[in-house]
């Protein structure tokens, strides 16, 4: 489980920091976020990738043990491709909803903008 909240974190981590560079950068939220994402994919699948095919010979082994050491690769395969989908589809929608609601509040905090009362001789 700490390996995979591990990853999880360290991925969207860099995947939040990488669209709000791009925010800061002038790019509009939502191309920000394909962007990222676009960018980021290519790291994430190779992490993936990287822990699942590591794991296949032990998911598959045979001998002494193997059938608890097969159960634990399963499971890890299994949470790292669940989190290969949190990372490319909850953690920018995510994002996306956090943004919106702090826009939201912003807007709320500062108030209408009240066009000037008439003078009044006019």
């Amino acid at each position: 489980m700490l390996l995979l909240l591990g990853i999880v974190q360290k991925n969207g981590i860099l995947q939040i920091d990488y669209m709000n560079r791009l925010c800061h950068q002038g790019m509009p939220m939502r191309q920000a976020i394909l962007e990222a994402n676009r960018v980021r994919l290519r790291p994430i699948l190779m992490t993936t990738f990287a822990i699942v095919a590591g794991l296949i010979p032990t998911a598959v082994g045979i001998g002494a043990g193997a059938s608890q050491r097969s159960a634990i690769a399963v499971t890890i395969i299994g949470g790292q491709t669940l989190c290969l989908m949190l990372t490319l589809l909850v953690v920018p929608v995510g994002y996306a909803y956090v943004a919106d609601i702090k826009a939201w509040l912003e807007r709320r905090r500062t108030g209408p903008v009240e066009a000037p009362a008439p003078a009044a001789g006019d």
